[in-house]
């Protein structure tokens, strides 16, 4: 079995280290005038070097030699997340005052050391504030905000930052020269990037990557990471910045829902070009809108329903659409209901339909219920409101059907539990109770239908859909 890159390019000697030279140029001058701390603290985010460090710090204050296989009698390193209890630190107490066996001193490494309990905590800096003479405490951790400030002023604190891109780049292409991995210089930014700072994450990416047995293309890389074309991303921004219908942005959604990119990856590529954008002064959008919805975009990935709050969060930054264009004499829609648009009164199976719905449920039969209902789930169920104003309503047969241009947005209506709550909703509203029915029609209209629209003329409006803004029953 083939040794992971990460661990085969670990560095050997403070030298090595890449990004953290504000640290060991630091530690390495101490070490040269002979000045050894008794404790240090290591802190920072995962994956910039903090354990590489300390065990080289170990080593070299001994003056052993030090590679990745190197095992001391008198380093011994702890997981605080598996030896956290007050026992474990105990018998660190007992054994620390024992002479090392072979080295000048014996160094305990305690990794992730926020994860002590408190009490193993209290024994620690028992053992911290009179340390043997011969005993180094290394101490690294992600979260030192965590510790107490009672362990933090007992020692030398180093402060790692995340690596800079760049410099991930180059080291990630030396251990790609090196490896004679074929990856072009996109490639490799992308995984800089992706790492987010980390060695560790960008270079057992280049690992995985690397394993296609041919050269590593940027695509190549998007699909590992599941990463949606940046040709994808910019067609959405496009969207949104020439204000297109909602119909074309959510065709273009569903299409990298269909190729299987997950909402938080959609989004979290939104926001990565959005910001480069607003660093290389290139915004597609203009720049309140592209802050807001930068800063709405970062709540995707958390959301318990990523995918409609990625929705509304797009239609939002969608302008009022205008209304579509009247059917022309002689149109199809013409000719289908010529006496629903043309009739002044409300057609005899309207009527029928309505006294049916008034006899089963006593529903009041006018314009305001449908955004009634729209108001209230926007105010206790917000990312079903985003989907319900998708629909289409109407009265059809003794139901409310809700009709949707995106098979998608009627799935999630179906599922029980968002059903259930549009249900309590309308009994909340009237006391009464109404059968739903959500259908998909590629032709219906996908804008919101709580969007201001153009005024209908009297005659129309008369006899429109008594939940607004719903298609007219036709006779």
């Amino acid at each position: 079995m083939g040794q992971a890159l990460y661990r085969k390019h670990r560095p050997k000697a403070l030298n090595e280290v890449v990004g953290q030279e504000h640290i060991t140029k630091t530690l390495s001058q101490a070490l040269k005038q002979g000045r050894i701390s008794h404790a240090y603290l290591l802190t920072g985010p995962r994956g910039v070097g903090k354990t590489s460090i300390a065990r080289i710090l170990a080593h070299e204050i001994n003056g052993l030699p030090y590679d990745d296989d190197s095992v001391h009698i008198d380093i011994i390193e702890i997981d605080a997340a598996s030896n956290r209890r007050i026992d474990e630190i105990r018998e660190l107490r007992e054994k620390v005052y024992v002479a090392p066996a072979q080295a000048k001193y014996k160094v305990y490494i305690i990794d992730e050391v926020h994860m002590l309990t408190r009490e193993a905590f209290n024994a620690l800096l028992k053992t911290l504030e009179e340390p043997p003479e011969h005993a180094v405490f290394i101490l690294a951790t992600t979260d030192a905000h965590k510790l107490p400030e009672t362990i933090i002023s007992r020692t030398q604190r180093y402060s790692f930052k995340p690596v800079d891109k760049d410099a991930v780049a180059d080291h990630l292409a030396d251990i790609a020269k090196q490896e004679k991995i074929n990856i072009s210089p996109e490639a490799l930014e992308l995984l800089a990037e992706h790492g987010e700072g980390s060695f560790r994450d960008s270079i057992s990416m280049l690992d995985q990557v690397s394993g296609q047995g041919s050269a590593v293309e940027l695509a190549d890389v998007q699909r590992q990471l599941g990463l949606p074309p940046a040709e994808a991303i910019d067609q959405l921004l496009e969207s949104l910045a020439s204000g297109s219908q909602a119909s074309m942005l959510m065709q273009a959604l569903g299409q990298l829902y269909d190729q299987g990119y997950p909402p938080a990856a959609i989004a979290k590529q939104l926001g990565q070009t959005l910001r480069s954008q607003l660093a290389a002064g290139d915004l597609k959008l203009e720049r309140q809108p592209a802050l807001a919805l930068l800063s709405r975009l970062i709540n995707v990935p958390s959301s318990p329903e990523p995918a409609s709050l990625l929705e509304i969060i797009l239609l939002s930054g969608l302008p009022a659409e205008a209304p579509p264009p009247a059917p022309q004499p002689g149109s199809k829609k013409l000719e289908e209901e010529p006496a629903a648009k043309t009739e002044p009164k409300p057609t005899p199976k309207a009527k029928k339909n309505e006294t049916a719905i008034k006899s089963k449920s006593n529903l009041p039969l006018n314009e305001d219920l449908w955004p009634q209902v729209l108001t209230a789930l926007k105010q206790k169920h917000n990312t079903l409101y985003g989907v319900a104003r998708m629909a289409q309503p109407r009265l059809v047969e003794g139901s409310l059907r809700l009709t949707f241009a995106f098979a998608f947005h009627q799935k999630r209506f179906n599922e029980a539990n968002n059903r259930q709550l549009l249900l309590d909703t309308i009994t909340d509203l009237t006391g009464q109770t109404i059968n739903i029915d959500c259908v998909v029609d590629s032709s219906a209209e996908a804008t919101p239908s709580d969007k201001p629209a153009a005024k209908k003329p009297a005659a129309i409006s008369a006899i429109s859909n008594i939940f607004g803004g719903g298609e007219l029953l036709e006779s």
